[in-house]
Order: C-alpha cells, then sequence, then structure tokens
C-alpha cells in the first residue's frame, strides 16, 4: 500500500467510523440541544483533542504500554468509569429536576467547560487508546516514518470528526426552540446521561 493509498483508504474507513452514532455523537447533540450550539461545538472539540492526545500517545510507541499493562488499563478503566457515571448521573438529575432546562429559560449558562468535559470523556476512556494502537498501522504504508504518518492519521481522524460535529450542530440548531420544550430537553438530559451512566458501569465492570 503507497501513501496516496494508505491516506484514502484511512479516510473513508475512518469517516464510517466517524458518523456512526456512539456516545460521543450523543453527547455532542444534547449539549447542542438543550445548551446551544456554541457549547456543542465545544463538547466535539474537546472529545477530538481527546483522540488526538491518544492518537499521539499510540503514535510515540506509549499505547503499546496501555494494551500490554493490565494495571495501567484498569487505573484508567475505573477512573473513566467515574467520570461517566458522574457527568451522566448529573444529567439524570438535571433530568428530573428540570435544571438544564431551568437555565435555558432564564438565559443563565451553567458555569461549566464542555471542551475539558469532552476532553476527560475521551481521555480517561482506555479503549480507544487501545483501539488507536491497533487500528492507526493498519494504514501505515512500509518505508514511511511510523511516528508521523500515526500522527498525521490521527489528525485526519479529528478533522473529519470536527466536520461531522459542526454539520450536526448546525443541522441541530434551528429545532433549538422545540428542543428546548422542557419535556424535550428533559428526555434528552435523561437518555444521554443514562447511556452515560450505563457506558461508565459498563466500563467499570469490564474485565479483561
Amino acid at each position: 500500500m503507497d501513501v496516496p493509498s494508505a491516506l484514502v483508504a484511512f479516510g473513508l474507513a475512518a469517516g464510517l467510523l466517524t458518523i456512526t452514532p456512539g456516545l460521543d455523537t450523543a453527547l455532542v447533540l444534547r449539549t447542542t440541544a438543550v445548551e446551544g450550539q456554541k457549547n456543542g461545538i465545544q463538547a466535539a472539540v474537546g472529545i477530538l483533542l481527546g483522540c488526538l492526545t491518544w492518537g499521539v500517545v499510540a503514535s510515540v510507541g506509549l499505547g503499546a504500554l496501555l494494551a500490554a499493562s493490565r494495571f495501567a488499563y484498569d487505573v484508567l478503566r475505573v477512573a473513566g468509569a467515574l467520570y461517566m457515571i458522574w457527568l451522566g448521573g448529573r444529567m439524570v438529575v438535571a433530568a428530573i429536576r428540570g435544571g438544564a432546562v431551568a437555565a435555558q429559560i432564564t438565559g443563565e449558562r451553567p458555569a461549566r467547560s464542555w471542551v475539558w468535559r469532552g476532553y476527560l470523556s475521551n481521555l480517561l476512556n482506555p479503549k480507544i487508546g487501545v483501539f488507536y494502537v491497533t487500528f492507526l498501522p493498519l494504514f501505515v504504508p512500509t518505508g514511511v516514518n511510523v511516528t508521523a504518518f500515526s500522527m498525521l492519521l490521527a489528525v485526519i481522524h479529528a478533522a473529519e470528526g470536527l466536520l461531522w460535529f459542526w454539520l450536526l450542530t448546525t443541522l441541530l440548531t434551528p429545532l433549538a426552540n422545540w428542543i428546548r420544550r422542557r419535556s424535550v430537553a428533559r428526555a434528552l438530559d435523561g437518555v444521554t446521561g443514562g447511556m452515560l451512566v450505563a457506558a461508565g458501569a459498563g466500563l467499570f465492570l469490564e474485565r479483561r
């Protein structure tokens, strides 16, 4: 496989993975719907910075340590699980109390950084690190600088993700007034929060 072929193949594979619905997409859509496009984009940027961090880690070989070391994997696994449960739990509570909706109605935005939250949701998930370790090498041609080319692939993946999340948040914004109705917004908080809690619980209970 030469360099152009590798880039095209990776772009297509990474693009399919990017548009496949998952926890990241749910988090960005919920944040956009309930708290506006700006916060939704911030969450997306944080998520993609987490991907880039894992891409760099995998590129320099540290990701192999994570894949091989049960202790390192378990430390990140437990930390990530607790974080997801905490973040999802707050959304579920907001759904029950209507707190996030109330903040929108009064015009008071919560004091939070969705860049940081999106970043931590990816950084503390060791499965993403293991994924990069196993996925990126499949598209590295013979004879190139492995570290530099792997980082390039991670950047391409992040760029595709940014474009996809921007498109989703832009398409969702015209529906904001309907979505922010109390019943719809609370349902979004409850569903997304429940997904985060379930993902965190599954990560916590996972056995390698």
